[in-house]
């Protein structure tokens, strides 16, 4: 077959490399295209060489980054791309707003210290629905979320409350003072958001108005829930659609996502590290 092709090769060299044995790259390189492919269908298919990397070796394969870029371009694999975000937050006109207390440092020592927040639209079939974040700046992680039909004051209310509920159900409960950071929305410097801030012992922090950069933390992170989740599982039918693949994606993203800014660890392990080192306070009982 091969000579009628025009290529010139001897008989016993044709049947020595027949029964030649794989060598061990091409062994390797086959445990890791079934582990690229096993991928398939799952949140990690979106990594990018780098974090795939990581990933892999997490999971016990001893692999170099060169390896892993060389085999998902032959596999065709590529990490999904972000998108360019738009506005959706209304800065209030005539409203008095709080002072810039991060102006732009979203870095902190421990967790609860800063909280970002910010919210963005979903298209569905029904309508236009509204998802609201806090995270923390420290571990990034997102420890309230909701979503809604309209873009109102209660909507981001719902967010913060989620946020402070389960900090203090997993035993590490907000102490007055936490920095609550949000861009100049409306629905952030209203009256009645303002007051639910000061009750529940935060000081608010709002950036200027018109300036992505001064709310870039939840911005970034907002673009990663359009990348891994609206244009990856879009559009969506109704609401509570768009609610349960927010619910999904914040679990994984808390608990299993890698994440290069924190040494690749998840959320929930970057926070773990600090807590034990630093155990929380507990009240004192009376």
């Amino acid at each position: 077959m091969l000579t009628e092709h025009g290529i010139q090769i001897a008989p016993r060299t044709y049947r020595k490399a027949r029964r030649r044995p794989a060598s061990a790259r091409d062994v390797a390189d086959a445990y890791l295209e079934n582990a690229l492919r096993d991928l398939r269908g799952t949140p990690e298919q979106m990594y990018g060489r780098r974090k795939m990397t990581r990933y892999l070796r997490r999971h016990g394969h001893d692999v170099a980054f060169c390896t892993v870029d060389r085999i998902m371009r032959r596999l065709g694999l590529n990490g999904v791309v972000r998108g360019r975000k738009q506005r959706t937050t209304i800065p209030a006109k005539d409203g008095i707003r709080a002072a810039d207390r991060l102006n732009r440092d979203f870095t902190a020592t421990a967790p609860n210290l800063v909280w970002v927040a910010d919210f963005t639209y979903v298209s569905t079939w029904a309508g236009w629905a509204y998802v609201a974040f806090v995270f923390d700046a420290y571990s990034r992680a997102i420890v309230g979320w909701t979503a809604s039909g309209s873009k109102t004051t209660v909507l981001v209310s719902k967010a913060l409350n989620m946020a402070v509920w389960r900090r203090d159900h997993h035993g590490y409960p907000v102490e007055p003072g936490l920095i609550h950071h949000s861009d100049a929305g409306s629905q952030y410097t209203s009256v009645k958001f303002t007051e639910s801030l000061a009750i529940q012992g935060l000081s608010a922090s709002v950036g200027s108005v018109g300036d992505a950069y001064d709310n870039a933390l939840a911005e970034s992170i907002i673009g990663l829930f359009k990348t891994e989740v609206v244009n990856r599982h879009g559009p969506f039918k109704t609401l509570a659609a768009v609610e349960f693949a927010l619910m999904e994606w914040a679990d994984w993203y808390n608990n299993a996502r890698l994440h290069s800014r924190l040494d690749y660890l998840t959320p929930t392990e970057y926070e773990a590290a600090y807590y034990s080192q630093h155990p929380p306070r507990r009240p004192a009982l009376v």
